[in-house]
């Protein structure tokens, strides 16, 4: 490397450090000499600003190609990488005799094999003035969702354009997610294979062009546009004399140049709680890193949800007491009084606390085979804290190629929506382009514990703080002691002809003839009057199922038995349906028969109708029925005489 040069250092070892220290000597230096030169590195390497960015860009843009690039011509690869480097480049490489860097990145075999990024590679390297963490994204659309967990870090993006393709679909579904969707602020246009356009002048100037309107429409403030070669190294770590139009800076002078504002320096304290650290009964403290503002002994704070007040005792670090932390350390804190705080508390300035709802407006991105339906329980993470929550509504889809506003009732997989999000509990929130931490959540499938969405929040819907609960005197208690009973809800669930009306009709008159007060909540029935707005796609089912729940509750809290009689064929609908209940109060009761039996009782003719397409979306032709695991009741309706089953219902609510 020339003089012009920057130097890189790839990783953090002694070894390199005293070889970065040792290289500006001309003499060889003693093992004290050899510490202190390492010690004098460390201490200037901590204080330099961290920049994190992404590599995005349609397939075979050369993403991987690039950061590759930067990292070989930093000439601190160790003598095995660079030997495995070129052996695979021999045996992988598209380049011919020559080295394919892109094979540092793409480390999967079926990355080697396709030529193309799947999983996000995450690389770090340091020059004088910064250190960088870079992530090179998949461009497939299929690979979105990994695309957007590289992203959700980044503070800068270097969206990839092929000189020879200009601007595609999925350059434009990239920089809606990195703008809109993740708030990122700074792109850098990187106009790649100007090499193979013949460093053409009009090429690159009609590609930024064109780019710098899209960016006008995503409200992208920073746009740097650079034409480069990836593979020739032109414009990378300095100007290029093939490019003698341009003067504009190097790719790797603006890294090191760009300005990312901190915008989490706006706020006062924020520590979501991750850990309460309680070694002995004399010590109590909370830990975890902050998220925003500045932590101080003597600062007044307050901790949210509960909006209980104390003052920081201290703060303490990994190697004891601080009298100042900020945002990005991992601290403990102690405070004056003794509160209760619990892992996913966030403890914030007491003079400048963020809001606290359970309601919001947010983009999401759907990440999971599986379609988002509305209604469908899911758990929520956001920061430290995990709670029960649903999407309420879809406001609607966005084409992200177009950024087309388009209707819809579910949201398939890299699919983009702005929804409605209802959470059983208040947490405490700030929108995402204020803090990430804060104000980004994933989703995770509550039945195999999947992340099926990342999301940002953008406000808390007005409802959420206009509507409570209304306190009433007398309570469920009170409703049922006056008739002698304890509420209860069976539910009832089954094929379509199981049996399930039968049974709950039976019970029904047996606990009526014993004293009972009960109500009997029948499908069909509801579909008369509240539910028949209703279909039956998935979407419309999970809806059906969330509705009769509510109800089944409001008559609970009568102190009423209710009896349900609904396929819910979705065990995720009930599941929910059961939490809406105290323990012990809800009783699945599966009414069981096989297929054939169902159909050879099809009285109504709907099983025929189904299977000659009449009737789309019947529960076990052409969508499914998802039997429930662990019933508290198992009724086998086609081995079974009626007055049996009705024996070991009344059994089970143990009257």
């Amino acid at each position: 490397m020339n003089s012009g040069d920057s130097s890189f250092v790839i990783g953090d070892s002694k070894e390199q450090a005293t070889a970065v220290a040792s290289s500006s000597h001309e003499s060889p230096i003693t093992n004290d000499g050899a510490d202190s030169a390492v010690s004098l590195y460390l201490r200037q390497h901590e204080s330099k600003p961290l920049l994190r960015f992404i590599t995005c860009g349609s397939v075979d843009d050369g993403k991987s190609t690039l950061i590759g690039r930067l990292l070989y011509e930093s000439k601190r690869l160790f003598d095995d990488q660079l030997a495995a480097l070129e052996a695979d480049s021999r045996r992988h490489g598209t380049q011919g005799e020559r080295i394919d860097y892109a094979l540092l990145l793409d480390g999967l075999a079926a990355e080697r094999e396709q030529g193309i990024t799947i999983d996000v590679a995450y690389r770090y390297f340091d020059t004088d003035k910064r250190k960088f963490i870079v992530a090179d994204c998949p461009g497939h659309e299929q690979y979105t969702r990994n695309m957007a967990t590289g992203a959700s870090t980044a503070d800068l993006a270097v969206v990839l354009v092929d000189a020879r393709k200009g601007l595609l679909a999925q350059t434009r579904r990239h920089s809606y997610i990195v703008s809109s969707l993740l708030g990122i602020r700074h792109v850098v246009l990187a106009v790649n294979k100007m090499d193979l356009v013949g460093y053409d002048r009009a090429v690159f100037e009609g590609i930024a062009s064109g780019y710098r309107e899209l960016a006008a429409q995503l409200g992208i403030p920073d746009v740097q546009a650079i034409p480069l070669s990836a593979l020739e190294g032109d414009n990378l770590l300095q100007r290029s004399p093939n490019t003698p139009w341009y003067g504009g800076p190097a790719l790797l002078e603006h890294l090191e140049a760009v300005e990312v504002e901190d915008g989490q320096a706006r706020t006062g304290l924020r520590l979501p709680v991750q850990w309460v650290n309680r070694p002995n009964q004399d010590f109590r403290g909370f830990a975890g890193t902050i998220a925003a503002g500045v932590a101080r002994p003597g600062d007044p704070v307050v901790v949210l949800p509960s909006a209980r007040r104390s003052t920081i005792a201290q703060v303490l670090g990994p190697d004891g007491p601080l009298q100042r932390a900020e945002a990005g350390q991992a601290v403990t804190l102690t405070l004056a009084d003794e509160i209760d705080v619990s892992r996913g508390d966030l403890i914030a300035a007491a003079g400048d606390p963020p809001a606290v709802a359970d309601q919001f407006a947010a983009h999401v991105l759907w990440m999971s085979d599986a379609p988002l339906l509305p209604g469908r329980p899911y758990w929520l993470k956001i920061g430290t804290r995990t709670v029960a929550a649903s999407i309420s509504e879809i406001k609607h889809r966005i084409d992200v190629n177009t950024q087309e506003r388009l209707a819809a009732k579910r949201l398939e997989l890299n699919e983009v929506g702005y929804c409605n999000l209802s959470l059983e509990e208040p947490v405490p929130f700030t929108s995402y382009v204020e803090n990430r931490t804060l104000g980004g959540f994933i989703l995770i499938d509550r039945q195999n514990n999947d992340t099926v969405a990342a999301g940002t929040l953008d406000f808390a819907l007005r409802r959420a703080d206009n509507v409570h609960w209304q306190h009433l005197d007398v309570d469920k208690a009170a409703r049922a002691r006056i008739k002698g009973q304890v509420p209860k809800v069976l539910w009832f669930t089954g094929l379509s002809g199981a049996g399930k009306s039968t049974v709950a009709n039976l019970v029904d008159k047996r606990l009526h003839a014993l004293g009972y007060h009960t109500f009997v909540l029948d499908g069909d029935n509801v579909r008369h009057g509240l539910n028949r707005d209703l279909g039956f796609t998935d979407e419309d089912r999970v809806e059906n199922i969330r509705r009769v729940a509510e109800v089944a509750r409001l008559m609970a809290d009568a102190g009423l038995i209710v009896l349900v009689s609904f396929i819910s064929p979705f065990r995720a609908e009930r599941r929910m349906a059961r939490e809406r209940f105290a323990p012990g109060e809800f009783i699945e009761v599966f009414v069981d028969v096989p297929l054939e039996v169902a159909e050879a009782r099809d009285v109504k003719g709907l099983y025929r109708k189904a299977r000659a397409g009449l009737i789309p979306n019947f529960t076990g032709i052409d969508s499914p029925y998802e039997a429930p695991e662990h019933p508290e009741v198992h009724l086998a309706a086609d081995r079974q005489d009626p007055e049996s089953m009705v024996e070991q219902v009344l059994a089970a609510l143990d009257l």
